[in-house]
């Protein structure tokens, strides 16, 4: 039997449920990349929280509505890409706040670091402002008003969360279950009230476009660097090898990426090292050779850097 938000809503032949109770409904998206799990609970009568976590490459949203719609989304870590009617390429990074109507929402999306975690509140216009004027007496939020200011232009809005919005959401991550129905609550309402006092550009945020061939460079540059992480690249050689101007790529890499070049293949360097450490007997030495290291100090450098310990001390945590 479909709930009342099924009632409202297409998910799409690649959503399952794989649970459900009366106060959460639990979602599953899997394909050929990988798989999403979005965790649903309803806050009120017309809304609902949504916690989504994908490890995934990509998927292709089929969710359509058959109703109003005002949909917040927070990023918590990751990346959401997706490409725009010209082509270029635009994305949704850590601490971002996008706000949009759903109305166009059937399209593919990218998950450059394979990964995303974030909330969506998803709002049902006519019946949560049904249930807002029930429950708030004289304390008014402005639905249709919101809905009206940040849907301009029926373009999506992005912005930066402030730190009033963002101490919200950092309490949503963290909510004990034994509180957390009427907590959800609380910060929803939170949430509306402070959305109502922010100030809409008229020709919305700035944010970076990407022209779609500076993406698949950067992309490319990223899967040439990490099947190589014996050999070492200087800026100048991939910007040759992969006809990039020098500063798009560096500024190109971090908009899809969200960090430099540098900073990304260390990362990527010391998570490979950790693989062979958990999954290995191989000597250390011989680990950091195979990460590009021939100096087993500097590797241990790095490593502390990046996982916290040396490698040492990581083969024993794992005992």
């Amino acid at each position: 039997m479909k709930t009342k938000v099924e009632e409202k809503v297409v998910h799409g032949n690649n959503i399952t449920i794989v649970k459900r109770d009366e106060d959460c409904t639990i979602y599953k998206m899997e394909d050929v990349t990988g798989e999403g799990i979005m965790t649903c609970y309803h806050v009120f009568p017309g809304i609902d929280l949504m916690y989504n976590d994908f490890h995934m490459a990509s998927c292709f949203s089929k969710f359509e509505t058959k109703v109003e719609m005002l949909c917040i989304d927070h990023c918590r870590e990751g990346r959401i890409e997706w490409q725009l009617q010209n082509g270029s390429y635009m994305y949704l990074k850590e601490q971002d706040l996008q706000i949009n109507t759903r109305d166009h929402h059937t399209l593919g999306y990218g998950f450059p670091l394979s990964h995303y975690h974030g909330i969506t509140i998803g709002i049902y216009m006519e019946e949560a402002c049904k249930t807002l004027s029930s429950i708030l007496g004289g304390f008014s939020i402005d639905l249709k008003a919101l809905r009206e200011k940040f849907s301009l232009n029926k373009k999506t809005f992005i912005m930066r969360a402030d730190a009033s919005i963002q101490h919200i959401f950092s309490e949503l991550y963290t909510v004990p279950d034994e509180i957390r129905n009427d907590y959800f609550k609380i910060k929803v309402l939170e949430l509306l009230l402070f959305l109502s006092t922010v100030d809409v550009p008229i020709k919305g945020e700035e944010r970076l476009y990407f022209p779609k061939n500076r993406v698949e460079r950067v992309k490319a540059i990223m899967k040439y660097i990490t099947k190589n992480l014996d050999k070492h690249f200087t800026l100048d050689e991939l910007s040759s090898r992969f006809d990039i101007p020098l500063t798009s790529m560096k500024l190109c890499f971090k908009g899809v990426y969200g960090t430099s070049i540098y900073a990304y293949i260390r990362s990527y360097r010391m998570h490979a090292a950790a693989l062979m450490l958990r999954q290995s007997n191989e000597n250390i030495t011989h680990i950091a050779g195979r990460v590009g290291y021939d100096n087993s100090s500097k590797f241990a450098a790095a490593f502390k850097k990046v996982m916290g310990i040396s490698p040492r001390q990581y083969r024993k945590s794992l005992v």
